[in-house]
């Protein structure tokens, strides 16, 4: 193998960089001029405010003239700490902030030069590239859980759940009401949030941590808000204000119905070359949800999501062994996530992948959470996760329980456990038992810990996998096959991570094992029978007061990983850095990594990578970025040594308020290192061009290429959207391929499949 020494010569090189940002980073004191800004805005730690009933009715149409809004308290001091550390922000925001007995109403008054606003028509939870408004709410003061609820200058909403294991959950939804518009002066937005569509704690009076942010995008992404933040301090919520005054209200309580009927026609090519017109069907599905209590929630659905309204993005999978991740998207299984992650993929709802019938039961009462999780699954998926790859079979029915339970203790601490077990029709069974904590060591260290154990019955089905030599291999010492064939063993899983970061640097550590045996059949753990230990430190400069850089950092992470047979696999080196500009919004990225690698038996050393990465704002109309990597990579099929380059562009535009594109293309190849044969190669293009008609009603087309398969999809669709749970959807899906002369004598483009579809479902408050 031929050794190369320029990648090592650039590893010393960043390694030195590294270790000069960290002294800089913790040597860094601010200048004169920030303690004199300082001195004149000070920062307000923990604000408090105690608000009132509204003293009129409050309509949501982006005005202000309302009699409800007389009186009303008003928040006018924020603080920018993005890019700023608690200085004046360069325009002013006011808030007002009022409640009656069904609604908590908040309007935001934004000044700014109105042909700066950057804002669009998009559909709901698509508005966070531009300027919006977040009002932040932690019901229960624990800074475990909280709301997001946010708005762009036109009302378009937007909402996300936070929680203190796992971050900001996107795909959650909440029904409440916003309107807004751009003004002579900035923008107004208003917001009215049912009190039944949160959950708080039942008493006569509440207090709540809240907080009340902009984002502001220019050159940079300015960001405001009514509390002051300390940036040793890691906890986000720990940090809001406190809101009094509420009282006499009541949550959430009462029955919630989601019926929805899909019709379709589909058609696919047979194997005389026709292709085959089916016919016409359809289907229904019922969604339930019934607060017994404000602690307590039952949920249930019948034959959930049959209809998935977005295809899965194509990812470069030409030199992976392993499964590939795709996002959960059915409402059902969204909802209330949060409460089944953990730092292992223990709970992935994905792997219910057919669902006839589900529910679901929420508690959560001060600092304790329960939740649990049944579904009958009519065409179960098997995941047999090795040390170097997994394969994914097609099994039949099966019956999913799963269980989590949470007590939280202080601020963002926990310990919990999980349970999670499917069965099947034909025999065979998985089951996983864990335990999972995370402890506040202080305000800027914490530890988080797993311990997981599994027991795996398999299913006694050798065709599953017609691959007679694999069914034969053996795994873990031996002892078994890797064939469905009815065996049963135990398995573990355990890490335990410790990490530190104030405000200019980083360091920690971790260590993750799991066991050759181990499987999380509702999860999502492709491979097993690895040991890694991991250690990182990094740092970070702030330049408060320079026109062109707002800060630079740098990381180094070490890791080794090895078997259950203490046989070395892997071990890497690997460096990054980041330079953030003030102007366009724009990042450049680098990374280098030097490994050395042993697979499938063969010892792979001198094995590096250098990527770099970009993306740029340059107006409210454009954000476009991409990255570069080239590098020596083991091509894993072939078993030899790569000369490896990956490359990717990706665009967003918006040449009108109401009109949004989005094109992205992928592509790497790899040619051998000694022959410069070329190994493989693959492209993906995925492009999705958009136009929102109303706030209600918009149209979409998706085109997707991937020339590994062939073949080429289109997906076009109209959307009416009442609210986040109420909509139509009309359209279809084509899927093309580039067929290859085989036994049928078949050549060229042809329409492999195509459906056309349509679906309404209403949500229904009782």
């Amino acid at each position: 193998m031929r050794r190369l020494e320029t990648p090592y010569g650039f590893l010393c090189f960043t390694l030195l960089a590294v270790i000069s940002i960290l002294l800089s980073a913790v040597s860094f004191l601010p200048s004169a001029a920030m303690a004199q800004d300082e001195k004149e805005y000070v920062p307000v730690y923990h604000p408090e405010l105690t608000i009132r009933r509204a003293s009129g009715p409050i309509k949501i149409d982006g005005y202000i003239e309302d009699r409800g809004w007389k009186g009303a308290e008003k928040i006018d001091q924020f603080f920018e700490h993005n890019p700023g550390d608690q200085t004046k922000p360069e325009v002013d925001t006011e808030v007002l902030i009022t409640y009656d007995d069904t609604h908590l109403y908040v309007a935001w008054i934004c000044y700014d030069d109105p042909n700066e606003v950057r804002a669009s028509y998009r559909e709901r939870d698509q508005i966070f590239g531009g300027d919006y408004v977040i009002l932040c709410i932690d019901t229960y003061g624990d800074a475990t859980l909280a709301y997001e609820i946010a708005a762009n200058p036109y009302g378009i909403p937007g909402d996300m759940l936070f929680s203190s294991a796992n971050g900001e959950d996107g795909s959650y939804d909440m029904i409440f009401e916003s309107d807004g518009r751009i003004t002579e002066f900035g923008w107004i937005v208003e917001m009215a949030i049912p009190f039944e569509s949160i959950r708080f704690p039942d008493r006569h009076e509440q207090e709540w941590r809240m907080d009340f942010w902009r984002n502001r995008s220019r050159e940079s992404r300015f960001q405001y808000s009514w509390a002051a933040y300390d940036r040793d301090e890691n906890c986000w919520p720990c940090q809001w204000g406190t809101v009094k005054g509420i009282s006499g209200v009541k949550p959430g309580s009462g029955l919630e119905l989601l019926p929805s009927i899909v019709a379709y026609q589909s058609g696919n090519l047979n194997d005389q070359n026709y292709f085959d017109n089916h016919k016409g069907d359809g289907e229904m599905s019922l969604g339930l949800s019934y607060d017994i209590s404000s602690e307590l929630t039952v949920e249930a659905t019948i034959n959930p999501d049959f209809s998935q309204i977005e295809s899965d993005a194509a990812q470069i999978d030409v030199n992976s062994n392993f499964a590939l991740y795709y996002r959960e998207r059915r409402p059902f299984f969204q909802e209330g996530s949060d409460l089944f992650n953990t730092y292992f993929n223990a709970v992935y709802t994905r792997s219910i992948n057919d669902p006839l019938l589900a529910g679901k039961v929420t508690w959560r009462k001060g600092s304790n959470s329960v939740a649990m999780l049944s579904a009958y699954d009519e065409h179960s998926i098997i995941m047999m996760p090795f040390e170097e790859g997994s394969r994914n079979v097609l099994n039949g029915e099966s019956y999913s329980n799963i269980v989590r339970a949470k007590h939280d203790f202080g601020q963002q601490a926990h310990i919990g456990l999980i349970g999670t077990d499917r069965r099947f029709d034909n025999g065979g069974s998985g089951s996983v038992v864990g335990i999972d904590g995370r402890i506040r060591l202080s305000t800027s260290s914490r530890l988080l810990f797993q311990g997981l154990a599994s027991y795996t019955e398999e299913v006694n089905e050798l065709s599953l996998v017609s691959d007679d030599d694999f069914n034969a291999e053996l795994f873990a010492d031996d002892k078994y096959t890797k064939g469905l064939d009815g065996e049963t063993f135990w398995g573990h899983a355990w890490l335990v991570n410790l990490a530190h970061s104030p405000e200019n640097y980083n360091i920690g550590a971790d260590y993750m094992e799991m066991s050759p045996t181990f499987r999380a059949d509702n999860g999502f753990e492709p491979s097993n029978n690895r040991r890694r230990a991991q250690l990182w430190f990094g740092g970070v400069k702030r330049f408060e007061d320079s026109s062109i850089l707002e800060h630079t950092s740098a990381n180094v992470r070490l890791a080794r990983v090895w078997n259950f047979d203490n046989v070395k696999k892997d071990e890497w080196v690997y460096t990054s850095w980041e330079l953030r500009f003030r102007a366009a919004q724009t990042n450049i990225s680098s990374i280098f990594l030097a490994s050395n690698e042993l697979y499938q038996g063969q010892q792979f050393n001198d094995i590096w990578l250098a990527h770099t990465h970009f993306n740029t704002t340059p107006s409210g109309a454009l954000h476009f970025g991409g990255s570069i990597d080239y590098g020596h990579r083991i091509a894993r099929y072939e078993l030899v040594m790569g000369k490896e380059l990956t490359y990717g562009l990706w665009a967003e535009i918006r040449p009108l308020d109401r009109l949004y594109f989005f094109g992205q293309f992928s592509y790497v190849e790899s040619n051998d290192l000694d022959t410069d044969e070329r190994l493989f190669s693959q492209s993906v293009f995925r492009s999705r061009v958009a136009y929102q008609f109303s706030r209600r009603f918009s149209a979409r087309v998706i085109a997707q290429y991937n020339d590994r398969w062939d073949a080429f999809d289109i997906d076009p669709m109209l959307t009416y959207r009442v609210n986040a749970f109420s909509a139509f959807y009309l359209g279809s899906t084509h899927t093309y391929q580039d067929m290859a002369m085989d036994e049928r004598g078949i050549q060229g483009w042809y329409l492999r499949d195509r459906q056309f579809f349509l679906k309404f479902q209403y949500l229904f408050q009782i």
